[in-house]
């Protein structure tokens, strides 16, 4: 089960209202992902994957943007929205897998591989997608990659995991930047499999930015939006879930009679969080509603160069 909010009622209730009294004054939208607290996604008008949210973006007609998820995803917004207002409620909520590929790295990288095509994960910052020549996310990344001729080489990262994953899978080489998400990396063969013997009625069902011998267990193997689906079709009525455990306050919503165990990271941390995900709060929400800030900015030569590579994915999705 997914941890809800320790507010009282009566002062999450006054939250919720003042939220929606701001947004009506703004014409404001407010996008989440599906990794925030409980009473973050209640807030928003739009819940989802990377994907989801990066076209709802791209969709919206609200003058305001406001984005509790992470800070590249935010980014992605306002690549998308320049003439839009966003929002993020703590500008310090950032990926330390985006953070693990700095720009000059990757330009480096991208000279040793001239003639590749650089796949980047949409886990990147504005800089690193303003050097790629497409842009996926888990959800439409076998799509991505298998739209690229099979004798052009690619070039991909920062997510070693989810690269390894699609290598496998689609039988096509790529050179990998060596990045990893520290909440899929956490889950070891050894936790994960004492899980499953702790819960033998229980399926496993795995992110595919999960380590190997992880996803090596997994009945299915999905993006954060496809395990989602696949616990509201699958006959099965217990799940083993290995990804960040906000998405199981998402799936007990759509599965009430249905049960959802998180991966355990080990023994002592039996889940393993995004932390920068739960640093989005109802009140960090509101305060940044009321004060417009902290905003998201960025330069506009920087703006058109990432731009580019997100749209390509968009069509390339379609």
């Amino acid at each position: 089960m997914s941890s809800r909010s320790i507010l009282p009622l009566q002062a999450k209730e006054e939250i919720f209202l003042r939220i929606r009294q701001l947004k009506q004054e703004m014409n404001a939208v407010l996008l989440a992902h599906y990794y925030t607290l409980p009473e973050i996604q209640e807030a928003a008008d739009v819940v989802g994957d990377s994907l989801a949210l990066a076209r709802s973006a791209e969709k919206t007609d609200a003058d305001v943007i406001v984005f509790s998820g992470v800070y590249f995803m935010a980014e992605t917004a306002k690549i998308l929205n320049p003439e839009k207002l966003v929002l993020v409620p703590d500008e310090y909520a950032g990926c330390p897998l985006a953070d693990s590929c700095s720009p000059d790295e990757f330009r480096l990288f991208r000279r040793q591989h001239p003639d590749a095509v650089a796949v980047s994960y949409i886990n990147s910052s504005a800089e690193i997608k303003a050097l790629s020549d497409v842009i996926c996310t888990s959800s439409n990344a076998e799509r991505i990659i298998r739209s690229i001729p099979p004798e052009k080489k690619i070039i991909f990262g920062p997510d070693r995991n989810l690269g390894g994953y699609l290598m496998k899978k689609l039988g096509r080489e790529m050179v990998l930047w060596q990045g990893f998400c520290y909440v899929h990396e956490a889950f070891s063969e050894k936790t994960v499999l004492e899980a499953c013997r702790s819960y033998p009625e229980a399926v496993l069902i795995a992110h595919p930015e999960c380590r190997e011998e992880v996803l090596s267990h997994a009945a299915f193997i999905g993006s954060t939006q496809a395990l989602l689906d696949y616990t509201v079709s699958s006959p099965e009525r217990s799940f083993i879930v290995a990804t960040e455990p906000g998405i199981l306050f998402e799936m007990q919503k759509r599965s009430p009679e249905k049960n959802f165990i998180p991966a355990p990271k080990d023994p002592q941390n039996p889940r393993s969080v995004c932390t920068q995900m739960k640093q989005n709060t109802l009140e960090k929400l509101v305060n940044c509603m009321q004060n417009r800030r902290p905003e998201v900015t960025l330069s506009e030569e920087l703006r058109i160069a990432a731009l580019r590579p997100i749209k390509k994915m968009l069509e390339l999705s379609l």
